[in-house]
């Protein structure tokens, strides 16, 4: 499964970096997608880069798509091709994962449905109500194709979420596309 992970400077480190190590051992290809393909540091230190530009990224090729958080988000949300992105992979009814200040990127581009379960950091609580969510104050959930994440503490359980939810799809996209399936 080829998942994007998206990274930018300010990323929270655990969130980044323990998600895309359980998908790696879960199967998945990972790309890490940001703006720049500087080596970025995260918001505790550790350093990463983007091994794709998000507008360099077909949402076609791509199975899913998750949205660590950390200060990264509040970057990441103001660019064109990274909301871009998220939409084509979110409305093409795939796995997005989002988690803490994730839901900002989710928000500007603009797949906060109105009345659905939210969740992230406290911080953003009233971000998410007010692009017409309804927060539920959860470890981590899946609603649809989305799978949210309150904060770092809760990376066991979100990450739970997403494979479970990943292998789902990818199932489920194995019967659609298998002879006589």
């Amino acid at each position: 499964m080829q998942v994007a992970v998206l990274v930018d400077d300010g990323v929270e480190d655990l969130e980044y970096w323990v998600t895309v190590m359980r998908l790696q051992e879960a199967g998945a290809e990972v790309t890490s997608v940001g703006t720049t393909r500087d080596e970025v540091t995260g918001k505790h230190g550790l350093r990463a880069h983007a091994d794709a530009l998000a507008g360099d990224i077909d949402a076609t090729e791509v199975e899913a798509l998750v949205i660590p958080g950390g200060w990264a988000p509040d970057k990441l949300r103001r660019s064109q091709e990274v909301t871009d992105l998220v939409r084509a992979v979110h409305d093409a009814g795939k796995p997005v994962g989002i988690i803490c200040h994730g839901g900002l990127v989710a928000i500007s581009a603009g797949i906060v449905a109105a009345g659905s379960p939210v969740t992230g950091s406290l911080g953003i609580k009233d971000d998410l109500e007010n692009a017409g969510g309804r927060w539920v104050d959860e470890a981590a959930f899946s609603d649809g194709n989305l799978v949210w994440g309150r904060v770092v503490d809760d990376i066991p359980s979100f990450n739970r979420h997403l494979i479970a939810l990943f292998t789902d799809h990818k199932t489920q996209h194995m019967q659609r596309v298998s002879p006589g399936g």
